[in-house]
């Protein structure tokens, strides 16, 4: 055997080796395994999160995106359905804004912009009271404005990076809770 030969099958051995070693060290995120001996599962945690709703006033935007938000996220955590039993209660406050990217020299219209949402929220334990972490989030999502004559059109592309950056946001929420659950931190 060359030496070639003999270090490629030394490398193999070696990289087997190192993988076999860390599998035991990792589980799957959302699987239904629990993270401790007995107790529940991240997802089982995860459908035991109540959403509060968002505090905004009636009828503005914010009101309709923080509506958005809440619903994807209670998608996200329980599928949908009502929460078993709520061990845990999750406030969110958002905010949006908007910044033109592309203005019409012409005009002095702006003909693309980015819509942004931040997200502060916090999850509380409901039989203790604690605040257990609060964090922050975000999107930047973008959308044309089509001419001054299709302002319906501009109305609906706003509507719809509202629509994407509430996704956005939901998403980062689920993705920060699982990983609180599995890691505690």
């Amino acid at each position: 055997m060359s030496s070639s030969n003999a270090s490629r099958l030394v490398r193999a051995a070696l990289a087997l080796a190192l993988a076999g070693l860390t599998a035991g060290c990792f589980q799957p995120l959302y699987g239904s395994s629990s993270t401790s001996p007995g107790g529940p599962g991240v997802a089982d945690k995860l459908s035991s999160v109540e959403v509060l709703p968002i505090n905004a006033p009636n009828g503005t935007r914010t009101a309709r995106i923080g509506v958005e938000v809440r619903n994807d996220l209670i998608s996200n955590l329980t599928g949908g359905g009502p929460a078993a039993t709520t061990a845990y209660q999750l406030t969110i406050n958002v905010n949006a804004s908007t910044r033109q990217v592309i203005v019409d020299i012409n005009s002095a219209r702006p003909e693309i912009q980015n819509y942004g949402l931040d997200a502060s929220y916090s999850l509380k334990e409901v039989g203790t009271g604690k605040v257990l972490f609060t964090s922050q989030t975000f999107a930047r999502v973008s959308y044309n404005i089509p001419g001054q004559q299709q302002r319906f059109a501009g109305d609906r592309g706003l509507r719809d990076a509202e629509n994407r950056a509430a996704k956005v946001i939901a998403d980062n929420i689920r993705n920060r809770l699982a990983s609180f659950f599995v890691a505690g931190t």
